[in-house]
Protein backbone atom coordinates (compact mmCIF):
# COMPACT_ATOMS: atom_id res chain seq x y z
CA UNK A 1 0.00 0.00 0.00
CA UNK A 2 2.69 2.49 1.02
CA UNK A 3 2.37 6.25 0.74
CA UNK A 4 -0.52 7.44 -1.43
CA UNK A 5 -0.16 9.88 -4.27
CA UNK A 6 -2.61 12.74 -4.53
CA UNK A 7 -4.96 10.67 -6.72
CA UNK A 8 -4.82 7.45 -4.70
CA UNK A 9 -8.13 6.37 -3.18
CA UNK A 10 -7.62 4.93 0.30
CA UNK A 11 -10.24 2.81 2.02
CA UNK A 12 -10.04 4.72 5.30
CA UNK A 13 -8.83 8.22 6.06
CA UNK A 14 -8.49 8.59 9.83
CA UNK A 15 -8.40 12.01 11.48
CA UNK A 16 -6.61 11.91 14.82
CA UNK A 17 -3.40 10.35 16.06
CA UNK A 18 -4.46 9.48 19.57
CA UNK A 19 -5.02 5.97 20.88
CA UNK A 20 -8.38 5.51 19.15
CA UNK A 21 -7.16 6.67 15.75
CA UNK A 22 -3.92 4.67 15.87
CA UNK A 23 -5.69 1.61 17.28
CA UNK A 24 -8.26 1.67 14.47
CA UNK A 25 -5.50 2.20 11.87
CA UNK A 26 -3.56 -0.84 13.11
CA UNK A 27 -6.62 -3.09 13.19
CA UNK A 28 -7.89 -1.95 9.80
CA UNK A 29 -4.64 -2.28 7.89
CA UNK A 30 -4.15 -5.73 9.39
CA UNK A 31 -7.46 -6.72 7.80
CA UNK A 32 -6.27 -5.67 4.36
CA UNK A 33 -7.75 -2.16 4.17
CA UNK A 34 -5.68 0.72 2.86
CA UNK A 35 -5.34 3.37 5.58
CA UNK A 36 -4.14 6.96 5.78
CA UNK A 37 -3.98 8.74 9.13
CA UNK A 38 -3.46 12.45 9.77
CA UNK A 39 -2.57 13.98 13.14
CA UNK A 40 -2.31 17.76 13.34
CA UNK A 41 0.38 17.70 16.06
CA UNK A 42 2.52 14.91 17.49
CA UNK A 43 1.05 11.48 18.14
CA UNK A 44 -0.67 11.33 21.54
CA UNK A 45 -0.18 15.07 21.95
CA UNK A 46 -3.54 15.60 23.65
CA UNK A 47 -5.74 13.27 25.72
CA UNK A 48 -3.79 10.08 25.02
CA UNK A 49 -0.66 11.31 26.82
CA UNK A 50 -2.56 12.86 29.73
CA UNK A 51 -4.29 9.86 31.30
CA UNK A 52 -3.78 8.48 34.81
CA UNK A 53 -1.59 5.81 33.13
CA UNK A 54 -3.74 2.86 34.17
CA UNK A 55 -5.12 -0.19 32.43
CA UNK A 56 -8.04 -0.71 34.77
CA UNK A 57 -11.58 -1.95 34.77
CA UNK A 58 -12.83 1.16 36.52
CA UNK A 59 -13.85 0.01 40.00
CA UNK A 60 -15.92 3.12 40.64
CA UNK A 61 -17.93 2.59 37.43
CA UNK A 62 -19.68 -0.32 39.17
CA UNK A 63 -21.53 2.30 41.23
CA UNK A 64 -22.96 3.62 37.95
CA UNK A 65 -23.99 0.07 36.89
CA UNK A 66 -21.59 0.27 33.90
CA UNK A 67 -21.20 -3.52 34.02
CA UNK A 68 -20.55 -4.03 30.29
CA UNK A 69 -17.81 -1.41 30.25
CA UNK A 70 -16.17 -2.77 33.42
CA UNK A 71 -16.31 -6.39 32.24
CA UNK A 72 -14.84 -5.56 28.85
CA UNK A 73 -12.07 -3.51 30.47
CA UNK A 74 -11.27 -6.24 33.00
CA UNK A 75 -10.94 -8.83 30.25
CA UNK A 76 -8.78 -6.46 28.20
CA UNK A 77 -6.26 -5.92 31.01
CA UNK A 78 -4.81 -9.40 30.57
CA UNK A 79 -5.09 -9.39 26.77
CA UNK A 80 -3.06 -6.20 26.68
CA UNK A 81 -0.54 -7.32 29.30
CA UNK A 82 0.44 -10.18 27.02
CA UNK A 83 0.81 -7.92 24.00
CA UNK A 84 2.92 -5.19 25.59
CA UNK A 85 4.64 -6.41 28.79
CA UNK A 86 7.37 -3.78 28.37
CA UNK A 87 5.08 -0.73 28.60
CA UNK A 88 2.39 -2.27 30.83
CA UNK A 89 2.69 -4.27 34.04
CA UNK A 90 0.57 -5.50 36.96
CA UNK A 91 0.14 -3.24 39.97
CA UNK A 92 -1.51 -3.78 43.34
CA UNK A 93 -3.95 -1.15 44.60
CA UNK A 94 -4.49 -0.46 48.29
CA UNK A 95 -7.92 0.87 49.24
CA UNK A 96 -7.88 2.10 52.87
CA UNK A 97 -11.22 1.80 54.62
CA UNK A 98 -12.81 4.14 57.14
CA UNK A 99 -16.38 4.64 58.28
CA UNK A 100 -16.67 8.18 56.88
CA UNK A 101 -16.53 7.08 53.25
CA UNK A 102 -19.40 8.45 51.19
CA UNK A 103 -20.99 7.84 47.81
CA UNK A 104 -21.33 10.49 45.17
CA UNK A 105 -25.02 11.27 45.71
CA UNK A 106 -25.62 11.08 41.94
CA UNK A 107 -24.63 7.42 41.51
CA UNK A 108 -27.40 4.87 40.92
CA UNK A 109 -26.05 2.79 43.80
CA UNK A 110 -26.28 5.73 46.20
CA UNK A 111 -29.84 6.48 45.12
CA UNK A 112 -30.83 2.82 45.48
CA UNK A 113 -29.39 2.56 48.98
CA UNK A 114 -31.07 5.84 49.87
CA UNK A 115 -34.43 4.22 49.15
CA UNK A 116 -33.86 0.81 50.75
CA UNK A 117 -31.33 1.70 53.47
CA UNK A 118 -31.93 5.36 54.32
CA UNK A 119 -30.13 4.97 57.65
CA UNK A 120 -26.84 4.57 55.73
CA UNK A 121 -26.97 8.31 54.89
CA UNK A 122 -24.74 7.96 51.84
CA UNK A 123 -22.04 5.91 53.54
CA UNK A 124 -20.01 3.25 51.72
CA UNK A 125 -20.23 0.28 54.11
CA UNK A 126 -17.40 -2.26 54.20
CA UNK A 127 -19.68 -5.07 53.00
CA UNK A 128 -20.60 -3.10 49.88
CA UNK A 129 -16.97 -2.34 49.05
CA UNK A 130 -16.12 -6.02 49.49
CA UNK A 131 -19.04 -6.95 47.21
CA UNK A 132 -17.78 -4.53 44.58
CA UNK A 133 -14.30 -6.02 44.80
CA UNK A 134 -15.73 -9.54 44.52
CA UNK A 135 -17.44 -8.50 41.28
CA UNK A 136 -14.24 -6.80 40.14
CA UNK A 137 -12.27 -9.99 40.74
CA UNK A 138 -14.70 -12.21 38.87
CA UNK A 139 -16.38 -10.23 36.05
CA UNK A 140 -13.35 -10.46 33.79
CA UNK A 141 -12.18 -14.04 34.34
CA UNK A 142 -8.72 -13.33 35.79
CA UNK A 143 -5.86 -15.69 34.87
CA UNK A 144 -2.69 -13.65 35.46
CA UNK A 145 -3.61 -11.08 38.10
CA UNK A 146 -4.05 -12.02 41.79
CA UNK A 147 -7.35 -11.35 43.55
CA UNK A 148 -8.39 -9.14 46.45
CA UNK A 149 -7.02 -9.56 49.96
CA UNK A 150 -7.37 -7.69 53.25
CA UNK A 151 -4.36 -5.66 54.42
CA UNK A 152 -3.33 -4.88 58.00
CA UNK A 153 -2.29 -1.21 57.87
CA UNK A 154 -1.20 -1.16 61.51
CA UNK A 155 1.65 -3.63 60.97
CA UNK A 156 2.19 -3.69 57.20
CA UNK A 157 4.38 -1.38 55.08
CA UNK A 158 1.28 -0.17 53.23
CA UNK A 159 0.16 1.63 56.40
CA UNK A 160 3.48 3.36 57.15
CA UNK A 161 2.88 6.54 55.08
CA UNK A 162 -0.80 6.81 56.09
CA UNK A 163 -2.41 8.46 59.07
CA UNK A 164 -2.75 6.16 62.08
CA UNK A 165 -6.57 6.21 61.94
CA UNK A 166 -6.45 3.85 58.96
CA UNK A 167 -6.19 0.31 60.27
CA UNK A 168 -7.56 -1.85 57.46
CA UNK A 169 -7.44 -1.80 53.69
CA UNK A 170 -8.43 -3.94 50.72
CA UNK A 171 -5.81 -4.72 48.10
CA UNK A 172 -6.77 -5.61 44.52
CA UNK A 173 -5.15 -5.79 41.07
CA UNK A 174 -5.07 -3.45 38.10
CA UNK A 175 -2.33 -2.46 35.67
CA UNK A 176 -0.01 0.37 34.68
CA UNK A 177 0.41 1.58 31.09
CA UNK A 178 2.78 4.01 29.39
CA UNK A 179 -0.04 5.73 27.54
CA UNK A 180 1.77 7.82 24.93
CA UNK A 181 4.15 4.97 24.09
CA UNK A 182 1.11 2.76 23.53
CA UNK A 183 -0.07 5.20 20.86
CA UNK A 184 3.30 5.39 19.12
CA UNK A 185 3.69 1.60 19.07
CA UNK A 186 0.24 1.18 17.52
CA UNK A 187 1.15 3.77 14.86
CA UNK A 188 4.48 2.05 14.18
CA UNK A 189 2.83 -1.34 13.82
CA UNK A 190 0.13 0.12 11.56
CA UNK A 191 2.72 1.68 9.29
CA UNK A 192 4.83 -1.50 9.24
CA UNK A 193 1.73 -3.30 7.94
CA UNK A 194 1.16 -0.73 5.18
CA UNK A 195 -0.65 2.27 6.65
CA UNK A 196 0.47 5.83 5.89
CA UNK A 197 0.83 7.82 9.10
CA UNK A 198 1.28 11.61 8.88
CA UNK A 199 2.04 13.79 11.88
CA UNK A 200 2.00 17.61 11.87
CA UNK A 201 -0.72 17.34 9.22
CA UNK A 202 -3.91 19.29 9.75
CA UNK A 203 -7.16 18.43 7.97
CA UNK A 204 -8.54 21.62 6.42
CA UNK A 205 -11.73 20.23 4.91
CA UNK A 206 -13.54 17.03 4.03
CA UNK A 207 -16.18 17.09 1.30
CA UNK A 208 -17.99 14.40 -0.62
CA UNK A 209 -17.36 14.06 -4.37
CA UNK A 210 -18.90 11.24 -6.44
CA UNK A 211 -19.33 8.99 -3.42
CA UNK A 212 -15.81 9.57 -2.09
CA UNK A 213 -14.41 11.83 0.61
CA UNK A 214 -12.09 14.53 -0.71
CA UNK A 215 -9.78 15.56 2.14
CA UNK A 216 -7.49 18.58 2.00
CA UNK A 217 -4.55 18.67 4.42
CA UNK A 218 -1.78 21.09 5.30
CA UNK A 219 1.60 20.11 6.72
CA UNK A 220 2.11 22.51 9.62
CA UNK A 221 5.92 22.50 9.21
CA UNK A 222 6.23 22.95 5.45
CA UNK A 223 2.76 24.42 4.75
CA UNK A 224 2.44 21.95 1.87
CA UNK A 225 -1.17 21.34 0.81
CA UNK A 226 -2.23 17.84 -0.27
CA UNK A 227 -5.50 16.27 -1.35
CA UNK A 228 -6.54 12.72 -0.50
CA UNK A 229 -9.53 10.61 -1.48
CA UNK A 230 -11.13 7.98 0.73
CA UNK A 231 -14.08 5.62 0.65
CA UNK A 232 -14.76 6.25 4.33
CA UNK A 233 -13.76 8.89 6.85
CA UNK A 234 -13.02 8.04 10.50
CA UNK A 235 -13.31 10.94 12.92
CA UNK A 236 -11.11 10.01 15.89
CA UNK A 237 -10.35 13.62 16.74
CA UNK A 238 -10.74 13.23 20.49
CA UNK A 239 -11.62 16.64 21.97
CA UNK A 240 -12.00 17.96 18.42
CA UNK A 241 -14.51 15.29 17.32
CA UNK A 242 -17.38 17.80 17.38
CA UNK A 243 -15.35 20.46 15.57
CA UNK A 244 -14.48 17.99 12.80
CA UNK A 245 -18.16 17.11 12.33
CA UNK A 246 -19.26 20.73 12.22
CA UNK A 247 -16.43 22.73 10.61
CA UNK A 248 -14.39 20.20 8.58
CA UNK A 249 -17.06 17.82 7.25
CA UNK A 250 -19.87 20.35 7.82
CA UNK A 251 -22.44 17.77 8.74
CA UNK A 252 -25.71 18.59 10.45
CA UNK A 253 -25.38 16.10 13.30
CA UNK A 254 -27.20 16.00 16.63
CA UNK A 255 -24.44 13.97 18.29
CA UNK A 256 -22.65 15.91 21.00
CA UNK A 257 -19.46 15.63 22.98
CA UNK A 258 -18.88 16.58 26.59
CA UNK A 259 -15.33 17.72 27.34
CA UNK A 260 -14.16 16.78 30.82
CA UNK A 261 -10.77 17.94 32.09
CA UNK A 262 -8.72 15.62 34.27
CA UNK A 263 -5.71 17.14 36.05
CA UNK A 264 -2.81 15.46 37.84
CA UNK A 265 0.07 16.51 40.06
CA UNK A 266 3.49 14.85 40.47
CA UNK A 267 5.53 15.03 43.67
CA UNK A 268 8.80 13.53 44.82
CA UNK A 269 8.35 9.92 45.95
CA UNK A 270 6.06 9.78 49.00
CA UNK A 271 6.55 6.16 50.10
CA UNK A 272 8.92 3.23 49.64
CA UNK A 273 6.78 0.37 48.30
CA UNK A 274 5.58 -0.13 44.72
CA UNK A 275 1.81 -0.24 45.30
CA UNK A 276 -0.81 2.32 44.34
CA UNK A 277 -3.32 3.88 46.73
CA UNK A 278 -7.00 4.26 45.93
CA UNK A 279 -8.30 7.08 48.13
CA UNK A 280 -12.00 7.77 48.66
CA UNK A 281 -13.19 11.20 49.71
CA UNK A 282 -16.02 12.40 51.90
CA UNK A 283 -17.58 13.89 48.73
CA UNK A 284 -17.83 10.48 47.07
CA UNK A 285 -14.97 11.12 44.62
CA UNK A 286 -11.77 9.09 44.38
CA UNK A 287 -8.14 9.77 43.51
CA UNK A 288 -5.08 7.58 42.99
CA UNK A 289 -1.56 7.99 44.39
CA UNK A 290 0.76 5.98 42.14
CA UNK A 291 4.50 5.18 42.12
CA UNK A 292 5.79 7.10 39.10
CA UNK A 293 9.05 7.08 37.14
CA UNK A 294 11.02 5.48 40.02
CA UNK A 295 11.52 8.64 42.10
CA UNK A 296 8.11 10.31 41.99
CA UNK A 297 4.44 9.90 42.98
CA UNK A 298 1.55 10.69 40.62
CA UNK A 299 -1.70 11.94 42.19
CA UNK A 300 -4.94 12.35 40.24
CA UNK A 301 -7.41 12.93 38.85
CA UNK A 302 -10.01 15.69 38.86
CA UNK A 303 -13.22 15.91 36.82
CA UNK A 304 -14.20 19.34 35.54
CA UNK A 305 -16.11 20.45 32.47
CA UNK A 306 -13.89 22.03 29.80
CA UNK A 307 -15.59 24.38 27.36
CA UNK A 308 -13.28 24.71 24.36
CA UNK A 309 -10.93 22.06 22.86
CA UNK A 310 -8.70 24.83 21.48
CA UNK A 311 -8.00 26.02 25.04
CA UNK A 312 -4.98 24.10 26.28
CA UNK A 313 -5.96 22.15 29.42
CA UNK A 314 -3.92 23.06 32.48
CA UNK A 315 -4.08 22.02 36.09
CA UNK A 316 -5.59 25.07 37.75
CA UNK A 317 -4.42 26.25 41.19
CA UNK A 318 -7.82 25.17 42.51
CA UNK A 319 -7.43 21.65 41.10
CA UNK A 320 -3.89 21.41 42.49
CA UNK A 321 -5.12 22.41 45.95
CA UNK A 322 -8.03 19.98 45.70
CA UNK A 323 -5.65 17.08 44.98
CA UNK A 324 -3.24 18.14 47.74
CA UNK A 325 -6.05 18.50 50.29
CA UNK A 326 -7.49 15.13 49.24
CA UNK A 327 -4.11 13.39 49.64
CA UNK A 328 -3.47 15.14 52.94
CA UNK A 329 -6.55 13.48 54.42
CA UNK A 330 -4.67 10.17 54.04
CA UNK A 331 -0.91 10.77 54.18
CA UNK A 332 0.88 11.58 57.44
CA UNK A 333 3.12 13.99 55.57
CA UNK A 334 1.47 17.35 54.94
CA UNK A 335 1.86 18.12 51.24
CA UNK A 336 1.99 21.71 49.98
CA UNK A 337 2.28 23.38 46.58
CA UNK A 338 6.08 23.40 47.03
CA UNK A 339 6.06 19.60 46.87
CA UNK A 340 4.59 19.60 43.34
CA UNK A 341 7.30 19.16 40.70
CA UNK A 342 5.03 18.90 37.65
CA UNK A 343 1.37 19.02 36.69
CA UNK A 344 -0.45 17.91 33.57
CA UNK A 345 -4.02 17.94 32.37
CA UNK A 346 -6.00 16.27 29.59
CA UNK A 347 -9.47 16.59 28.13
CA UNK A 348 -11.62 13.47 27.86
CA UNK A 349 -14.08 13.72 24.94
CA UNK A 350 -17.06 11.88 26.44
CA UNK A 351 -20.31 11.17 24.67
CA UNK A 352 -22.86 13.71 25.89
CA UNK A 353 -25.42 11.50 27.61
CA UNK A 354 -27.00 14.36 29.55
CA UNK A 355 -25.39 13.44 32.89
CA UNK A 356 -25.74 16.06 35.61
CA UNK A 357 -22.01 16.23 36.40
CA UNK A 358 -18.65 15.64 34.74
CA UNK A 359 -17.98 12.80 37.18
CA UNK A 360 -21.24 11.03 36.29
CA UNK A 361 -20.81 11.29 32.49
CA UNK A 362 -20.34 7.86 30.91
CA UNK A 363 -16.79 6.68 30.14
CA UNK A 364 -18.11 4.11 27.66
CA UNK A 365 -17.42 4.66 23.99
CA UNK A 366 -20.05 5.45 21.38
CA UNK A 367 -19.58 4.90 17.64
CA UNK A 368 -21.89 6.60 15.15
CA UNK A 369 -21.94 6.20 11.36
CA UNK A 370 -23.19 9.22 9.36
CA UNK A 371 -23.96 8.78 5.66
CA UNK A 372 -25.78 12.08 5.13
CA UNK A 373 -22.95 13.61 3.07
CA UNK A 374 -23.09 10.85 0.45
CA UNK A 375 -20.10 8.87 1.76
CA UNK A 376 -19.83 7.18 5.15
CA UNK A 377 -18.19 8.80 8.16
CA UNK A 378 -17.57 7.09 11.51
CA UNK A 379 -17.53 9.38 14.53
CA UNK A 380 -15.81 8.11 17.68
CA UNK A 381 -16.97 9.46 21.04
CA UNK A 382 -15.47 8.69 24.43
CA UNK A 383 -13.67 5.52 25.36
CA UNK A 384 -11.05 4.47 27.88
CA UNK A 385 -7.43 3.72 27.08
CA UNK A 386 -8.00 0.23 28.55
CA UNK A 387 -10.61 -0.63 25.93
CA UNK A 388 -8.96 1.00 22.91
CA UNK A 389 -8.38 -2.38 21.17
CA UNK A 390 -12.00 -3.44 21.66
CA UNK A 391 -13.13 -0.01 20.47
CA UNK A 392 -11.09 -0.58 17.30
CA UNK A 393 -12.72 -3.98 16.78
CA UNK A 394 -16.16 -2.41 17.25
CA UNK A 395 -15.21 0.35 14.82
CA UNK A 396 -14.27 -2.25 12.20
CA UNK A 397 -17.67 -3.87 12.65
CA UNK A 398 -19.27 -0.50 11.87
CA UNK A 399 -16.89 0.10 8.98
CA UNK A 400 -17.76 -3.33 7.60
CA UNK A 401 -21.37 -2.25 7.15
CA UNK A 402 -20.23 0.45 4.70
CA UNK A 403 -17.20 -0.93 2.86
CA UNK A 404 -15.97 -4.48 2.34
CA UNK A 405 -13.84 -5.92 5.15
CA UNK A 406 -12.83 -9.47 4.24
CA UNK A 407 -10.73 -10.40 7.30
CA UNK A 408 -11.85 -10.84 10.88
CA UNK A 409 -10.53 -9.59 14.20
CA UNK A 410 -6.83 -10.37 14.73
CA UNK A 411 -5.20 -8.05 17.28
CA UNK A 412 -5.89 -10.03 20.50
CA UNK A 413 -2.58 -11.45 21.70
CA UNK A 414 -0.50 -10.05 18.82
CA UNK A 415 2.42 -8.19 20.42
CA UNK A 416 3.25 -4.59 19.73
CA UNK A 417 6.84 -3.72 18.71
CA UNK A 418 9.20 -4.78 21.48
CA UNK A 419 6.54 -6.75 23.33
CA UNK A 420 7.40 -10.25 22.14
CA UNK A 421 8.36 -11.73 25.52
CA UNK A 422 6.53 -13.20 28.51
CA UNK A 423 4.62 -11.00 30.98
CA UNK A 424 7.03 -11.62 33.86
CA UNK A 425 10.15 -11.43 31.70
CA UNK A 426 11.24 -7.81 32.25
CA UNK A 427 13.84 -8.74 34.87
CA UNK A 428 15.50 -11.20 32.50
CA UNK A 429 15.55 -8.65 29.68
CA UNK A 430 17.19 -6.07 31.94
CA UNK A 431 19.81 -8.57 33.08
CA UNK A 432 20.53 -9.63 29.49
CA UNK A 433 20.79 -6.02 28.32
CA UNK A 434 23.28 -5.16 31.06
CA UNK A 435 25.24 -8.28 30.17
CA UNK A 436 25.51 -7.18 26.55
CA UNK A 437 26.18 -3.54 27.44
CA UNK A 438 28.12 -3.53 30.73
CA UNK A 439 28.30 0.28 30.84
CA UNK A 440 24.55 0.54 31.52
CA UNK A 441 23.43 1.35 35.05
CA UNK A 442 20.44 -0.48 36.54
CA UNK A 443 18.26 2.63 36.11
CA UNK A 444 19.39 3.12 32.50
CA UNK A 445 18.82 -0.51 31.51
CA UNK A 446 15.43 -0.64 33.22
CA UNK A 447 14.32 2.56 31.50
CA UNK A 448 15.31 1.26 28.07
CA UNK A 449 13.62 -2.12 28.57
CA UNK A 450 10.45 -0.48 29.89
CA UNK A 451 10.37 1.74 26.80
CA UNK A 452 11.60 -0.54 24.02
CA UNK A 453 11.37 -4.12 25.30
CA UNK A 454 13.16 -6.53 22.99
CA UNK A 455 14.12 -3.61 20.72
CA UNK A 456 16.33 -1.98 23.40
CA UNK A 457 19.44 -3.59 21.91
CA UNK A 458 18.55 -2.13 18.51
CA UNK A 459 18.53 1.35 20.06
CA UNK A 460 22.03 0.77 21.49
CA UNK A 461 23.40 -0.91 18.36
CA UNK A 462 27.00 -2.11 18.50
CA UNK A 463 28.10 0.33 21.23
CA UNK A 464 30.93 -0.95 23.44
CA UNK A 465 30.95 2.01 25.83
CA UNK A 466 28.69 4.96 26.59
CA UNK A 467 30.73 7.29 24.39
CA UNK A 468 29.80 5.18 21.35
CA UNK A 469 26.20 6.34 21.75
CA UNK A 470 27.12 9.90 20.81
CA UNK A 471 26.13 13.05 22.60
CA UNK A 472 24.89 12.75 26.19
CA UNK A 473 21.83 14.98 26.67
CA UNK A 474 21.55 14.09 30.36
CA UNK A 475 19.55 11.62 32.47
CA UNK A 476 20.77 8.66 30.28
CA UNK A 477 19.33 10.19 27.08
CA UNK A 478 21.86 9.83 24.26
CA UNK A 479 22.19 10.80 20.62
CA UNK A 480 21.68 7.18 19.57
CA UNK A 481 18.32 6.99 21.36
CA UNK A 482 17.13 10.37 20.05
CA UNK A 483 18.08 9.33 16.53
CA UNK A 484 16.05 6.14 16.98
CA UNK A 485 13.07 8.17 18.16
CA UNK A 486 13.33 10.50 15.17
CA UNK A 487 13.73 7.73 12.58
CA UNK A 488 11.40 5.10 14.04
CA UNK A 489 8.94 6.86 16.35
CA UNK A 490 7.94 10.13 14.64
CA UNK A 491 9.65 12.43 17.18
CA UNK A 492 10.33 15.93 15.83
CA UNK A 493 10.96 18.10 18.88
CA UNK A 494 12.41 17.86 22.37
CA UNK A 495 8.88 17.97 23.79
CA UNK A 496 7.99 14.87 21.77
CA UNK A 497 10.95 13.07 23.32
CA UNK A 498 11.07 14.13 26.98
CA UNK A 499 7.33 14.38 27.68
CA UNK A 500 5.79 11.73 25.42
CA UNK A 501 8.32 9.10 24.25
CA UNK A 502 9.65 9.16 27.83
CA UNK A 503 9.29 11.35 30.93
CA UNK A 504 12.88 12.50 31.24
CA UNK A 505 11.57 16.06 31.35
CA UNK A 506 11.25 15.37 35.09
CA UNK A 507 15.04 14.95 35.29
CA UNK A 508 16.37 17.40 32.70
CA UNK A 509 16.61 21.13 33.32
CA UNK A 510 15.39 23.81 30.92
CA UNK A 511 18.86 24.33 29.44
CA UNK A 512 19.31 20.64 28.68
CA UNK A 513 15.89 20.44 27.01
CA UNK A 514 16.67 23.55 24.96
CA UNK A 515 19.98 22.03 23.83
CA UNK A 516 18.19 18.81 22.82
CA UNK A 517 15.62 20.78 20.84
CA UNK A 518 18.35 22.68 19.01
CA UNK A 519 20.18 19.45 18.15
CA UNK A 520 16.99 17.85 16.85
CA UNK A 521 16.22 20.92 14.72
CA UNK A 522 19.69 20.73 13.13
CA UNK A 523 19.37 17.01 12.43
CA UNK A 524 15.71 16.86 11.46
CA UNK A 525 16.46 17.18 7.74
CA UNK A 526 18.43 13.93 7.78
CA UNK A 527 15.65 11.83 9.29
CA UNK A 528 12.22 10.99 7.83
CA UNK A 529 9.10 12.54 9.35
CA UNK A 530 7.54 9.14 9.89
CA UNK A 531 8.70 5.72 10.99
CA UNK A 532 10.86 3.52 8.84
Amino acid sequence: MGRPTDKTVTDLFIIGGGINGCGIARDAVGRGLSVTLAEMNDLASATSSASTKLFHGGLRYLEYFEFRLVREALIEREVLLRAMPHISWPMRFVLPYHKDMRFDSETPTSKLLGVFMPWMKGRRPAWLIRLGLFLYDNLGGRKILPGTRTVDLVNGPEGAPLEDRFEKAYEYSDCWIEDSRLVVLNARDAEARGAHVMTRTKVLSATCEDGLWRIETRNTESNAIRTFYARMLVNAGGPWVGDIIQTKARLNSREGVRLVRGSHIVTKRLYDHDKCYFFQGTDGRIIFAIPYETDFTLIGTTDADHDDPSTKPECTPQEREYLLDFANRYFKRDLTAEDVVWTYSGVRPLYDDGASSATAATRDYTLKVDTSAGAPMLNVFGGKITTYRRLAESALEKIGTQIEVTKGAWTAGVPLPGGDFRVRGVGTLISDLRGGYPFLTEFWARRLVRAYGTEAAKVLGDAKEAADLGRDFGATLTEAEVTWLMTHEYARTAEDVVWRRNKLGLRLDAGQIEALDAWMARNRHSTPAAAE
